[in-house]
């Protein structure tokens, strides 16, 4: 049997030949350029569509010393929250015409022994990060190219790196308001990690609220744990709760399981929020009052941020906070 020989790329001089055009004036039309009349214009694209030409990247990137390609490094993909990021993110580069070369970490190991080195091996234009189990890694900022556009979704300790994100203070601050309002007095907050700058920030809120309302704070009221059981001791320590605060939707909705198990009407005898507003929090029973957080557009706006540094040369850092929003539901 003879062998099939490999497919040939179609170059632009194939192209060029065929539209009986210069080679240079048909590689400037191709890349967006040239000054010639929308007839030619109209017959070189018409030629390189008709013969299948596709651009070859590595040979622009040569000439325009970029390789129109963004390195994302993000923690655990399966994570909603982060997957709705990425979407955003990736959505936004594909729209302005680049692509995205992502990579995870593995827990075990730092993300700076490979992860980022390979990346700026890659010689990407920038990098986007999207790992909060890097945000108290001080090797981070040291490994990063300085030449380099970065932006991060978390904090990086030592800065000089932009973020972009939304003001986790303000979540804790406008959950904990919200029961407040509903007459709530005696109200409880189940929180994630302690280490995590999201916890500190939305427990920092929490206090702040009370603060506001004149009421005091009782480390009694605060409990971490992502289980039931977690949410089942804090009512047995402290029978007077009436309203407790999950600093993530994913924490209330096992305190939504836990206080039905104890045969606790939501919200008659105890009013839940949650915060994030993932997918499910509109269909459990009560539906979840939560905190909006805009994780699509957060990576969308990353995202932009990151081009707008490639295109201008800047690496400055810049911080923005994109607006959240409580969701009133049955849950208060």
């Amino acid at each position: 049997m003879a062998s099939r020989k490999p497919a040939r790329h179609v170059s632009v001089k194939d192209v060029a030949a065929r539209a009986g055009v210069s080679f240079q004036t048909t590689s400037k039309v191709l890349n967006g350029g040239g000054t010639v009349s929308e007839v030619t214009r109209a017959r070189i694209h018409q030629v390189a569509s008709d013969l299948g030409y596709v651009p070859n990247l590595q040979a622009r990137s040569l000439v325009m010393q970029r390789t129109r390609t963004v390195g994302l490094l993000a923690g655990d993909f399966s994570d909603q929250n982060l997957s709705r990021l990425i979407v955003g993110a990736e959505r936004e580069a594909r729209r302005q015409g680049y692509g995205v070369l992502m990579t995870s970490i593995d827990l075990e190991v730092s993300g700076t022994e490979y992860a980022l080195p390979s990346l700026m091996e890659r010689r990407v234009d920038g990098i986007l990060l999207a790992a909060p189990q890097m945000e108290e890694d001080r090797a981070v900022a040291r490994a990063l190219d300085k030449t380099v556009p970065v932006v991060s979704l978390h904090h990086i300790a030592g800065g000089g790196v932009a973020t972009v994100g939304s003001d986790d203070e303000l979540t804790g601050l406008l959950a904990t308001r919200h029961l407040v309002a509903k007459g709530h007095r005696a109200i409880a907050i189940v929180i994630g990690p302690r280490a995590r700058r999201v916890t500190q920030d939305r427990l920092r809120g929490y206090r702040k609220a009370l603060e506001e309302a004149g009421l005091p704070f009782d480390e009694r009221l605060v409990t971490d744990g992502s289980d039931g059981a977690a949410t089942v001791e804090l009512l047995q320590r402290v029978p007077a709760i009436s309203a407790i605060f999950a600093e993530n939707d994913h924490l209330a909705i096992g305190v939504l399981s836990a206080l039905r198990d104890l045969g606790k009407r939501v919200p008659q005898d105890c009013a839940v929020v949650g915060c994030d507003d993932i997918e499910m929090a509109a269909f459990t029973v009560p539906p979840l009052t939560t905190i909006h957080i805009p994780f699509y557009e957060t990576g969308e706006q990353a995202m932009r941020l990151l081009l707008e540094m490639i295109t201008s040369g800047s690496v400055a850092p810049r911080k923005l906070l994109l607006p959240v929003h409580l969701i009133s539901r049955g849950s208060t």
